[in-house]
């Protein structure tokens, strides 16, 4: 690799008209690192084998959560019922 290089003539992105495109299509979004269960992003994956992206499918089924929760009374109270489903059903693996 070389020690300098010269960018002097280098075009911004906003001048390119595909990357100028791709950062249009991006803008209100946000570029984030989360760790997901090998099984979600599987699903995910296996979801989007025919096309489309599973990010923006991730992003579609959160979207779509949000907007039960919001209806639903809210998100505390769809985390309470998600709870509450959990622990029935470990009792009932304890009491069998």
């Amino acid at each position: 690799m070389r020690k300098e290089y010269d960018f002097s003539s280098g075009k911004r992105a906003k001048d390119i008209p595909h990357l100028a495109k791709l950062q249009a299509d991006n803008a209100g979004k946000e570029r984030i690192t989360i760790r997901l269960d090998r099984e979600v992003m599987s699903w995910f994956r296996e979801k989007t084998k025919g096309g489309g992206n599973y990010q923006t499918l991730i992003n579609e089924a959160l979207r779509s959560h949000i907007a039960a929760a919001q209806n639903d009374g809210g998100l505390d109270k769809l985390l309470e019922k998600a709870l509450r489903k959990v622990v029935r059903e470990e009792v009932k693996k304890l009491a069998a």
